[in-house]
């Protein structure tokens, strides 16, 4: 997997995240067959608004795992997927035949695809990374793989073109680059990646954006920020989205994580400003991230069933995937499916236990199909969503015994139609234990002077824990400089890690998993044990 280098700017980056807004400019003269921008902008085909929520996907590294993982990532909510290809430079070529196949495989999956070119990633300072002009050698190779396609798919130019090395030329490099996909007859929106690793510390793209875009004939393209540890604060992460939105420059966040070496990044006003502002987002990524960043996937061994920290928080948790995405109009017919199913029945409650329930219903009815059932806890005037499922069947986990809780249902087809709400069931579970054994893994990654450690903690009993506390200590002469997943103090050498909301619930034989970043004075190590709300763990 690739890694990133430390910068001058403190912004050491090791894995390489999105909708638009666009400037209230003057329109091409011809309209685009496809997607395209409009007043600041991204709508599509049909001259809808399309807000892009969605995952990355390492195609090229993965491509036995494309078909499977394009499912998933549709069955979760997602409208859209960026998709990684290599040009062959770096890595094996992805050729016209397979570009093809992916381009079908997002259109099965009702999914508007995004194709990256990732050997540019880096240019001026990765070893073996290639100019964008070398990328658009590569889309004009396989251009009959896209060509007609306007509709489905978006291609961004190239993967983080420039690395902290000779990044000014990101203007003339990316004005070229249009220039010569528009003369090679391209006429889908086009993506721009910053400088800078994606993260444009040094604002290049933000400054110089709007010369870019007028420079493109269609006036088509829009500019794509990667957020990890530069925009460690909401202040920062909305300053740099409201610069592009109030000169109505198209603008996606179109990588981003949840924690990074380099620092860690504010997912959660990531997340929140872009739904504010009607920007799109792709979280990076699916699966099979390495080199020290594993803790970006969010799917273990891309298994949808084994979401971790990072997938639950992008796809349940607030101003996510679930709850913001909707479909392209351009999968539904005569200009989009606007028809909402009806309701469900109401739910029956039963298997309740002191920290779970089973709800069943009627399932409701839709004039294309329901793709999906949302099931929400109904408290006072208010709801929160507990579980997404694709039947009419749902086991709800993480509860309080003996609470009293009241469930209802909602119904959503394939355009993201919802339907009203059905009516509510009240249930109280069982008095019993909240807490069980427990072991915990540390998975320590040591640089000397700073070092990174993986914490997973493990719940082998036979009930949930509702609410953890881990106490450890460092080894040695260890200061922690910051944590993600997980509310992390020092004193002296002992540690004492408690949870986030998302990260609150231990399932009986599930896990969690937290990180540390931190500096090191003298030899490193494991914490010689650990103790879960009192209970010693094992370490495995």
């Amino acid at each position: 997997m690739r890694r990133k280098l430390a910068t001058a700017a403190g912004a050491l980056l090791a894995m390489a995240a999105s909708v638009f807004a666009a400037p209230a400019t003057a329109q091409a003269a011809d309209p685009a067959p496809g997607f395209h921008v409009e007043d600041g902008r991204l709508l599509d085909a049909n001259g809808n608004d399309f807000v892009l929520r969605g995952v990355n996907h390492a195609h090229a590294w993965y491509p036995d795992r494309t078909g499977r993982a394009l499912a998933d990532i549709k069955a979760l909510g997602a409208n859209s997927v960026r998709v990684v290809l290599s040009t062959g430079d770096r890595w094996t070529k992805n050729g016209t035949a397979d570009v093809a196949a992916v381009v079908e495989r997002c259109k099965a999956n009702r999914l508007v695809c995004v194709l990256e070119a990732h050997d540019t990633t880096g240019y001026g300072e990765q070893d073996g990374a290639v100019s964008l002009s070398r990328a658009v050698d590569y889309w004009i190779e396989v251009q009959q793989a896209v060509k007609g396609q306007e509709k489905y798919v978006i291609l961004n130019l190239g993967n983080e073109p420039h690395g902290n090395s000779g990044y000014t030329a990101w203007t003339a490099d990316t004005s070229n680059a249009i220039s010569r996909m528009r003369t090679a007859g391209f006429e889908h929106t086009l993506m721009a990646d910053a400088p800078n690793w994606g993260q444009d510390w040094a604002f290049t793209m933000r400054d110089n954006a709007p010369g870019v875009f007028a420079a493109d004939p269609r006036r088509n393209t829009v500019f794509s920020i990667h957020m990890y540890g530069v925009y460690d604060t909401a202040a920062e992460v909305r300053d740099y989205l409201n610069r592009f939105v109030s000169r109505g420059l198209p603008l996606v966040v179109g990588e981003f994580g949840d924690a990074h070496s380099d620092g860690n990044p504010d997912e959660d006003a990531i997340m929140a400003a872009a739904e504010e502002s009607g920007l799109g987002y792709l979280g990076w990524s699916w699966s099979g991230n390495g080199g020290g960043v594993e803790y970006l996937d969010m799917a273990t061994d891309f298994d949808a069933s084994r979401l971790t920290t990072w997938g639950k928080r992008l796809f349940d948790g607030p101003h996510g995937i679930k709850r913001t995405a909707r479909e392209a109009s351009v999968f539904g017919t005569g200009g989009g499916d606007t028809r909402a199913p009806t309701a469900p029945g109401t739910p029956a409650a039963s298997a309740v236990t002191s920290s779970g329930v089973r709800l069943t219903w009627a399932a409701a009815t839709d004039n294309t199909a329901v793709t999906a059932y949302d099931v929400v806890r109904v408290h006072a005037a208010q709801e929160t969503q507990v579980t997404t499922t694709t039947t009419n069947s749902a086991a709800v986990s993480g509860l309080t015994a003996s609470t009293a809780y009241t469930f209802a249902v909602y119904a959503r087809d394939a355009a993201g139609n919802r339907s009203p709400r059905s009516a509510t069931v009240s249930v109280t579970t069982a008095s019993g234990p909240s807490t069980g054994k427990c072991a915990v893994t540390y998975r320590l990654s040591d640089w000397g002077s700073v070092f990174n450690a993986d914490v997973t903690v493990r719940n082998t009993g036979t009930q949930e824990i509702k609410g953890w506390q881990l106490d450890f200590a460092f080894p040695g002469s260890q200061t922690l400089n910051s944590a993600w997943n997980a509310k992390v103090v020092q004193q002296g050498t002992q540690l004492r890690a408690t949870n986030e909301s998302w990260t609150e619930t231990i399932p009986a034989g599930g896990a969690v998993s937290f990180g540390l970043n931190g500096s090191s004075t003298g030899a490193n190590g494991i914490p010689a044990a650990f103790s879960l709300n009192g209970v010693t763990c094992a370490k495995s």
